[in-house]
This record gives C-alpha cells, structure tokens and sequence, in this order.
C-alpha cells in the first residue's frame, strides 16, 4: 500500500496526529524536514502504527520535502485500510 505523510516540525513528540483524505499528518520532534533523521523518524513512526517491522518501509518519494510518499508491505491492504480509518 502506498501512502502520502505530511511531517510537520519542530512538535513535542513524534506522532500521527490527523489525517485529511489519504494523508497522513505526522508530527516529529526535528526542526528540518529534510534530513536523513527526520526520514528515519517517519518510517519508524509508521511502522509502529501499522504493526509492520522497519525493513517493510520504503520512502519512495520526499526524501527532503515536507510531504512523502510511503510504501508499506508486510500486512494486506485490507489490514492496512483498516488502520488507516482508525486515524481522526
């Protein structure tokens, strides 16, 4: 399943606070959305959420944008729908 992540800086912790439509916003910690950091802060984010390990996160587009495309694998659609509708 690929997905759309808005990263919103400089926040107090790292998480998912909403999503509008198919993306999801998520908040980290980090002042630069362009770093190698923050993209490793994404992808450990959204592993957690949707219960996948690390190597089943790809970040396919974004690398140093504020918006970024992500792939997961490792569950079905179906599951990953579902977790996605859990999100406010």
């Amino acid at each position: 399943m690929i997905i759309k992540v808005r990263v919103v800086p400089n926040c107090k912790n790292n998480e998912i606070v909403s999503r509008v439509g198919s993306v999801i916003r998520l908040c980290v910690k980090t002042k630069d959305v362009d770093s190698d950091e923050t993209n490793e802060i994404v992808k450990r984010s959204i592993a957690e959420f949707f219960g996948v390990k690390l190597k089943d996160i790809y970040l396919r587009k974004g690398h140093r944008g504020k918006e970024k495309t992500i792939e997961i694998e490792g569950k079905s659609d179906e599951e990953l729908k579902e977790l996605m509708d859990c999100i406010p």
